[in-house]
């Protein structure tokens, strides 16, 4: 059963016939190959394209193994050509091809309007880019939202969430009806996207080394951490060799591979961004947990990590902010608007409303000020402007920031 991405799907025809590489990027199993092969050929074709202009290439699979490599694969689109009209080449991981910067330009450069997905940031590197000559465009792709989850599922509204609390977005465990398929199945996922895919790219030694940053990792989504505290913590926990440049490392590759997000610290009063002590998100609850095996279900680490999520989905530029002494969980900014946000479970407590919104005190730009937390109520209204929005009624309404 197909989900649609209505969202993903509006960006590809937006680009469509544009002298560009379209580049869709995300973490593995998000559901970029069923967006090219699946939805967005469908699209074509509904719009008066042949079949026999749409070739695909899925470097994935086992049958084409053979197609890994820049030249051959060069060769099989062109005998996959009936004619002398546009084709839409489609290929699928493209990691898999070293130096396929040639290729793809050579396929631009023959009419076709090429769309290639990667499961790793590299694809996007600088030197790529360059290699590219500044004819590419990145569209990212993300598990499923919320309101794409919920669309699917339907039914009570906090339910649905706490189902996506639990299993995340990933399409496949979304359509699995079974608990026990689902959990399987992210558990399978689990260890090969987060832990095979990893060692066998960058050949990684030490594999339990690896394992033991990426459960910390997972420990301590939405905590400020750095390379140097994991390595001494792991280093008291008995890996006497844990270096921080070690870990530095492996950090960098849990987020090339669309894994884990770095989110940097911005000091608004100095203006300027902040070289230490920042904050990792992971792609997908569902994986977290399943590494996790369903323990360390810290609810409010997990609504923040779901915000974040849901702010880049939207195309926000999300830092943490710093103001003074205190911590803003995120400052979200677009073309047109800059929100600072708290996350909280809830603000029903009188202290804990007071410890949220201290953290906007003293800024006085202007700038929208909101506090998102679980509670279902109708006060909107705090002190100094300031807003507060439940946290289901803005994963579920893309307007919700500027509304309120």
């Amino acid at each position: 059963m197909i989900i649609e991405r209505p969202v993903y799907l509006t960006k590809l025809v937006k680009q469509k016939d544009r002298d560009l590489i379209k580049v869709i990027t995300g973490v593995r199993r998000c559901g970029k190959s069923v967006l090219l092969f699946e939805i967005y050929s469908k699209y074509l074709i509904d719009n008066g394209i042949s079949e026999e202009h749409i070739i695909k290439v899925n470097l994935e699979n086992k049958e084409n193994v053979s197609l890994r490599n820049s030249d051959v694969l060069y060769k099989y689109i062109n005998s996959r050509k009936t004619d002398d009209s546009k084709c839409y080449v489609m290929i699928d991981e493209i990691q898999y091809i070293q130096d396929f910067e040639d290729l793809v330009n050579s396929l631009k450069n023959d009419g076709c309007d090429v769309y290639i997905t990667g499961s790793n940031s590299k694809v996007l590197s600088s030197d790529i880019r360059t290699a590219l000559r500044g004819r590419s465009i990145e569209i990212k792709v993300y598990t499923l939202s919320f309101a794409e989850y919920y669309g699917f599922i339907g039914g009570d509204k906090r339910t649905a969430y706490n189902q996506y609390l639990l299993y995340g977005g990933f399409p496949y465990a979304a359509t699995e009806p079974d608990i026990d398929n689902k959990i399987e199945y992210l558990k399978m996922l689990e260890s090969t996207v987060a832990t095979k895919d990893i060692i066998d790219r960058y050949g990684i030694r030490n594999d339990n080394l690896f394992n033991a940053v990426y459960d910390f990792m997972c420990s301590n989504i939405g905590s400020i951490i750095s390379a140097k505290k994991i390595s001494d913590t792991l280093k008291s926990n008995g890996f006497k060799s844990i270096t921080p440049d070690t870990v530095g490392n492996y950090l960098s590759y849990l987020c090339e591979s669309f894994l884990f997000y770095k989110v940097y610290r911005y000091d608004i009063k100095g203006k300027e961004y902040l070289k230490t002590l920042n904050k990792y998100y992971i792609s997908d609850m569902g994986l977290r947990n399943a590494k996790m095996n369903y323990r360390q279900l810290e609810v409010i680490h997990a609504l923040e990590n779901i915000i974040y999520l849901e702010l880049v989905r939207r195309g926000y530029r999300v830092d943490i902010g710093k103001n003074t002494d205190k911590e803003i969980d995120f400052i979200a900014a677009d073309s047109k608007d800059t929100y600072y946000i708290q996350v909280a479970y809830s603000m029903i407590d009188a202290d804990k409303r007071e410890q949220e919104i201290s953290s906007f005190r003293k800024i006085d730009d202007g700038y929208k000020k909101i506090v998102i937390t679980m509670d279902d109520d109708p006060f909107t209204i705090l002190e100094n402007g300031y807003k507060k929005l439940n946290s289901i009624e803005f994963l579920l309404d893309s307007e919700s920031l500027r509304k309120i």
